[in-house]
């Protein structure tokens, strides 16, 4: 696997979360106070990009642990796979996840970045000025940030939902790396968003890289 170093004072913020607690919500904060580039469903786009392959190969296997009664996905939207893939007419779940995790180090290892989801901590565990989180937050309080952006309009299905993406979250977590999801020891920082407001949290964060790493990530030329 090539390894690809940050330039210069770069640094990564990866963002694992459960679903419902703002996860993404501080991400995009913290892309914004920062001035650094955000990836959630773009990395999806590039991978597919990188890959020559339709996103919706990616979006169907997001997050989501390998089927063993499939295995693979097959090609159903009008493409020639046999151009592509030497007369093969399948892509493996394992080669979608490498594409992924190629397009996440390659993007860490030129510019700053938040990468949200799939494994993202996993994948830059290498890298020098990585710093990686997990959200969470009470489940009555994911429920009602669930309804309030729309997602489900009853709590009975918001609470259904919940449960099932956390667990597809949890199963490809655990399935492509060696450590648990939401375990506090797979990350530097742990927020529950619903004591801390995501505007807080950002300082939180920034000054853990600060005294950790001795830059400024609002751009100031800070050190220790």
């Amino acid at each position: 696997m090539e390894k690809l170093l940050p330039e210069n004072d770069s640094f990564a913020i990866t963002i694992g979360r459960q679903f419902g607690s703002g996860g993404r919500e501080l991400g995009k904060a913290l892309a914004r106070a920062f001035g650094i580039a955000y990836y959630d469903k773009e990395l999806l786009v590039e991978a597919a990009r990188q890959a020559g392959l339709a996103t919706e190969f990616f979006e169907n296997s997001d997050e989501k642990a390998p089927s063993f009664l499939s295995g693979i996905f097959p090609f159903n939207m009008g493409m020639n796979p046999g151009v592509m893939y030497g007369g093969s007419t399948s892509i493996s779940d394992d080669s979608i996840y490498n594409t992924q995790s190629d397009v996440m180090r390659r993007l860490a290892s030129t510019g700053s970045c938040v990468i949200v989801g799939r494994t993202a901590d996993y994948v830059l565990r290498d890298h020098p000025r990585a710093v990686h989180l997990f959200v969470s937050a009470p489940e009555d309080e994911c429920v009602k940030r669930i309804m309030k952006r729309g997602d489900c309009h009853d709590e009975t299905a918001a609470r259904t939902k919940l449960h099932k993406i956390n667990k597809l979250r949890s199963n490809f977590y655990n399935f492509y790396t060696d450590k648990r999801w939401g375990d506090s020891s797979s990350y530097d920082l742990c927020f529950d968003s619903s004591r801390l407001p995501a505007e807080d949290a950002v300082h939180v964060v920034a000054e853990y890289i600060r005294r950790r790493f001795g830059i400024d990530p609002y751009g100031k030329g800070f050190q220790y």
